[in-house]
């Protein structure tokens, strides 16, 4: 292999080891953030209603003790002023249970209102959608993942070719389905993804009728990626493995523009 395309292998294989793992492993960390802050808001929540609560019950038990004292100062006799002295202090006591859970309550208050935004609702189940056919025979399979995809069905896409792998590993579209995969990825930006995908198709399955286009969109991932001397290397490459391709007349004068850039 010369140096060129080894350099250029190198850097796909790399993608293919770390591009598309590092996006779930940040979203298992997002989600398990996400989870956390909703656990904590369910609890302060919680806790807030119970010490809303308590609030209620000792508000009660106050005005019981203020009743209790309007009823003493109409009483005569001698135990009035016992009355009265035992009703002030119980009185007394509630009032510092009063503040000292408003107090609580004003402090979980802030808590919340500090707290991130997070959605805890559960939202009820979808009702169960029709599970989806799949042709019994690989092009037909291959064409209901082509055509998932263009109607913007991309999850699903994903996995109908996935699943069209797994089942049929040496059918002549599995190039293809890598392939459409990159190209998938490449649509949404997701350049490492997508380079893993091209890899695929440029590493095991450099016949396939799509291979040339893999090389092209190569580059663009590497240039997107500020991988300047990969993306020229994709097109050198294009070029001496497809020179007749209508791919590699696009990489000859992407090439001479870079050319014409570097006299300047």
């Amino acid at each position: 292999m010369v140096p060129a395309m080894r350099r250029l292998t190198v850097a796909l294989v790399v993608f293919a080891f770390s591009g598309c793992f590092f996006p779930a492993d940040r979203g298992r960390v997002v989600e398990n953030r996400l989870d956390g802050l909703a656990a904590d808001n369910v609890k302060l929540k919680a806790e807030l209603a119970d010490a809303r609560v308590k609030q209620e019950e000792t508000a009660s038990q106050l005005q019981a003790a203020l009743d209790q004292i309007d009823r003493a100062s109409r009483t005569t006799g001698a135990n009035m002023g016992v009355k009265v002295d035992t009703a002030l202090q119980d009185m007394a006591v509630l009032r510092g249970q009063l503040e000292s859970q408003q107090v609580k309550i004003q402090e979980l208050e802030a808590k919340l209102a500090a707290q991130p935004a997070v959605t805890a609702t559960v939202t009820p189940p979808e009702p169960k959608k029709e599970e989806l056919k799949r042709p019994d025979d690989p092009k037909e399979f291959l064409k209901l993942a082509d055509e998932k995809t263009r109607a913007g069905e991309l999850e699903l896409g994903r996995k109908l070719y996935a699943e069209f792998m797994k089942k049929w590993p040496r059918d002549e579209g599995v190039g293809e389905a890598h392939f459409a995969l990159g190209e998938a990825f490449y649509g949404e930006q997701k350049c490492r993804e997508a380079l893993y995908e091209f890899g695929k198709v440029i590493q095991d399955h450099p016949k396939t009728k799509s291979a040339p286009t893999a090389y092209l969109r190569s580059s663009d991932c590497f240039k997107q990626l500020k991988m300047n001397d990969e993306a020229r290397l994709a097109l050198e490459e294009l070029v001496k493995s497809h020179p007749k391709s209508d791919a590699a007349k696009t990489a000859k004068t992407r090439l001479a523009e870079l050319r014409k850039g570097a006299k300047k």
